[in-house]
C-alpha cells in the first residue's frame, strides 16, 4: 500500500474498520513516516475518523495555527451535532465519532489530513468557519 497523497483525495482514505485492517492502514503508515488517517466504521451505521501524526515521526511537526483550526473546526462540528462530544482534539492524535454518512466522514479525514500537512484550505470547505 503507498502513502495517500497530500492533498487526499476523499475517495481514496483507507476504510480501518477491524482490528487487522486497523493495524494495516496503522503500520503502513508508520513504515512510509506519514501522519495515519483512516474512517472506520461504529454500530448504528455511523463512522468515526481518526488521525495521528506519531506515524510520521519525530521531524514532522503541526503549527499551533494548525492546531488551533483544527480545534475551531472540531468544536463547530460538535456544536452542530455533526460529530459526538467525546471527540479527540490533538494535538499529536486526532479522532470524531458519530458521522452519520461515510461520505462526510471521508471528506472530514481527507480535510483533516490536508490541514496535518499544512493545507488548511480543504478544512475551511469541509468545515467553513462560523459567521
Amino acid at each position: 500500500m503507498q502513502p495517500l497523497p497530500v492533498p487526499c483525495p476523499a475517495h481514496l482514505i483507507p476504510d480501518a474498520t477491524g482490528t487487522d485492517a486497523f493495524h494495516d492502514v496503522y503500520r503502513n503508515a508508520m513504515a512510509h513516516n506519514v501522519v495515519f488517517v483512516a474512517i472506520e466504521s461504529e454500530k448504528r451505521r455511523l463512522w468515526s475518523v481518526k488521525a495521528d501524526t506519531l506515524t510520521a515521526g519525530p521531524g514532522h511537526a503541526v503549527a499551533d495555527t494548525v492546531n488551533d483550526a483544527l480545534r475551531d473546526a472540531i468544536t463547530r462540528l460538535i456544536q452542530s451535532h455533526e460529530v459526538d462530544l467525546d471527540a479527540y482534539m490533538g494535538p499529536i492524535y486526532f479522532m470524531m465519532h458519530g458521522v452519520r454518512r461515510e461520505e462526510r466522514a471521508r471528506e472530514l479525514a481527507a480535510a483533516l489530513h490536508a490541514a496535518l500537512y499544512g493545507d488548511l484550505e480543504p478544512l475551511a470547505r469541509a468545515v467553513p468557519p462560523a459567521p
